[in-house]
């Protein structure tokens, strides 16, 4: 192999592997979007029963099914329809479901402690897995354009009064996805950014806000005086 040979093939490995590097770097951001169908219209979506006590704003649809018990509406307020059982709402409900097994399938790119507080941190877009249970005590930030999924075996818990989750240098709430193995209840005035599917339950405490979906596929959504707004879909890059 000549002198130039040589040189040529050194500079073709490194920029292979430049190349490479870029990929696994990008990882993150081109997480696949998990497709929500009919579910994506819907802000609240329970299994069992809807129920709110307060002033509750809720933008976007809201519904049950199978079961068709809502009840708090008002003194709740939807800016949508409401769906108590029926064909739109079965719908919606087996289009959860199928985006919840999306979720759940999803490759973990970082592997979390058994229990852990995920507050305090910010953290890049991939797929962040917890084997039990995630907390969020103290401010979330997200950082960055791409799609976040956190894969929870169990429950998803939040701290009265401190609990935030900040969008930061283009996330998106959009593009933000909580896969909860069991139930997630939100402590009094967390600011939660994305869509909860949750396979039991999801409660809701006084005055939580939250900027995209709460969906329970067996059990109910128990709301307290709180503003849910369904998110509008944003691009990743």
């Amino acid at each position: 192999m000549t002198r130039n040979n040589i040189k040529n093939y050194i500079v073709m490995s490194v920029l292979i592997l430049s190349a490479a590097s870029m990929v696994q770097n990008n990882a993150f951001a081109t997480t696949i979007h998990p497709n929500l169908g009919t579910a994506g219209n819907f802000a609240v979506l329970g299994a069992s029963t809807v129920t709110n006590t307060g002033k509750n704003l809720v933008t976007g649809n809201l519904g049950v099914s199978p079961g068709t018990a809502i009840t708090g509406f008002p003194p709740g307020k939807v800016i949508g329809a409401i769906y108590a059982g029926g064909p739109v709402a079965a719908r919606a409900h087996a289009d959860a479901a199928i985006a919840y097994s999306a979720l759940s399938s999803a490759v973990c790119t970082t592997n979390e402690p058994a229990v852990a507080n995920i507050g305090g941190q910010s953290l890049k877009p991939g797929v962040y897995c917890f084997p039990s249970s995630a907390a969020i005590v103290g401010t979330l930030a997200l950082n960055g354009n791409g799609v976040y999924i956190f894969k929870i075996g169990s429950t998803l818990t939040t701290r009265a009064g401190d609990s935030h989750v900040l969008l930061t240098n283009g996330a998106s709430a959009s593009n933000v996805f909580w896969q909860v193995g069991s139930s997630a209840t939100l402590g009094t005035s967390t600011v939660l950014k994305g869509t909860v599917i949750a396979y039991s339950s999801i409660t809701s405490t006084t005055s939580a806000v939250v900027d995209g979906r709460l969906i329970a596929l067996t059990g109910a959504v128990t709301l307290d005086t709180n503003h849910i707004t369904v998110t509008i879909p944003h691009s990743v890059k």
